[in-house]
């Protein structure tokens, strides 16, 4: 029963080292435009050895994708996605998305973010402007205008609620399953001269990175305990043989 405790303990420590991961993550980047949080799913296994004693999973982490607060910044070249869609990328891993919408026009015209990856239209094509005709105008349909011409349209994008997210650089992520192009959505759109900030609740995650922290002390402790036990028991047993 004392080897259980000390796996029981173990497991436990795994599992909350692999949160205190997460929750540093997240308050690293709380206020990274677009960012979106981790979270943790843990399950429960029971010991072959005895049935009464149950290991936590070292855990599964996921992107949540709830959206994060819009603010007014009056840049022409912010934009923040209005719903459940997402703006894409080229990148050298290929495509990929974000909300951040932190745009940044190069000497040609090109239309890139603020790592220098090319945004792209729904046809997955680089947008590219005029750099000399002015500010462009971005309708809520994500159309961009210069001068009362269209040049282009920002692409967005669908993601599968089923698909697995992991990160890419700064706030953009690579789902498991292709997103898709968003077309006539009344639900999704554009909102110029705004941008989206991090989905990190702040307090939240400060207050579960502190109470975690508290945890994996208690449980270290009480490791430390077990074995200090676990040794004085074994040389109990050894002088008396």
């Amino acid at each position: 029963m004392m080897e259980n405790s000390i796996y029981v303990g173990l497991s436990s420590q795994i599992s909350l080292e692999r949160r205190l991961d997460a929750l540093a993550h997240n308050v690293a980047n709380m206020s990274t435009p677009g960012f979106r949080a981790t979270g943790m799913k843990f399950e429960t296994m029971v010991s072959k050895a005895a049935e009464d004693s149950s290991f936590v999973s070292a855990g599964q982490s996921y992107i949540k994708t709830e959206a994060g607060p819009i603010s007014q910044t009056g840049n022409p070249l912010d934009i923040a996605a209005k719903g459940d869609v997402w703006f894409s990328l080229q990148t050298p891993a290929g495509q990929v998305y974000t909300r951040d919408g932190r745009m940044q026009m190069t000497s040609a015209g090109e239309l890139r973010s603020v790592k220098g990856y090319p945004i792209l239209d729904a046809g997955g094509q680089p947008l590219v402007i005029d750099p000399n005709a002015g500010p462009p105008e971005i309708s809520a349909d994500g159309a961009i205008y210069q001068n009362k011409r269209q040049l282009g349209s920002i692409g967005l994008f669908t993601i599968s609620p089923n698909a697995k997210l992991t990160y890419f650089d700064n706030s953009a992520v690579i789902p498991s399953v292709a997103a898709q192009p968003t077309i006539d959505n009344p639900h999704a759109g554009v909102v110029q001269g705004a941008i989206e900030g991090s989905n990190v609740d702040a307090i939240g995650e400060m207050t579960r990175l502190m109470s975690v922290t508290r945890a994996f002390e208690r449980v270290d402790a009480l490791l430390r305990g077990n074995e200090g036990t676990f040794s004085e028991a074994i040389k109990t047993l050894g002088s008396k043989t």
